[in-house]
């Protein structure tokens, strides 16, 4: 199983994508929910990925976050449920707009993601209710990055504790093509000392 790829972006059409991976080139599919994060073809970049085999062919699917894997890899287990449609689900609504629309039980909203019919989104509704998350864990996604380095700092200081919005203001005109992931980080634990000693 391939669980994630770290490469050199040569081309983003979606929802295909490839990235150089030490001269070899992997082909991906991804919801739009992870090509709105992408950067510029040339850039570094890292994808969680979920390989699916079929007779006729083996299809790589890749992910900018751990939370979107997840709930395409629940979306599967559903009968009837696909990539496909688990695609339409992430390239239409967020993660955590799913699982409301499955709280709220929203059926209007589930059956405006393509594919998605009235007796689809009545089985989602039933069987995605047990695989709520029960609390919400940091998500990079909220944050949006411009390299490797910065989105490698951005899961390194949630899981540390800090918001979505610090981090934001921690980051903030950092030189993300320079430094380090390791640089960016102590960089911006630093900023929040000099805050706290004022």
């Amino acid at each position: 199983m391939i669980g994630s790829l770290r490469g050199t972006l040569v081309s983003k059409r979606p929802p295909s994508l490839m990235l150089d991976v030490g001269g070899v080139g992997y082909e991906l599919e991804a919801p739009m929910s992870t090509f709105y994060r992408l950067p510029d073809t040339g850039r570094e970049l890292m994808l969680v990925t979920h390989l699916v085999v079929r007779e006729d062919a083996h299809v790589l699917y890749g992910f900018f976050t751990e939370a979107e894997r997840t709930l395409f890899r629940n979306l599967l287990k559903i009968s009837n449920v696909g990539p496909r449609i688990g695609l339409g689900v992430l390239s239409g609504m967020s993660v955590d707009g799913f699982y409301q629309c499955i709280r709220d039980k929203d059926i209007v909203s589930l059956t405006k993601i393509p594919g998605v019919g009235k007796k689809t989104a009545e089985r989602l509704l039933i069987e995605m209710a047990d695989r709520l998350p029960e609390a919400k864990e940091p998500d990079r996604a909220a944050i949006p990055v411009r390299s490797l380095a910065e989105g490698e700092a951005s899961g390194a200081l949630l899981a540390l504790g800090y918001k979505p919005g610090e981090v934001l203001r921690m980051l903030k005109d950092l030189d993300s093509v320079k430094l380090s992931t390791e640089e960016m980080i102590r960089e911006a634990l630093r900023r929040v000392h000099r805050v706290a000693e004022r």
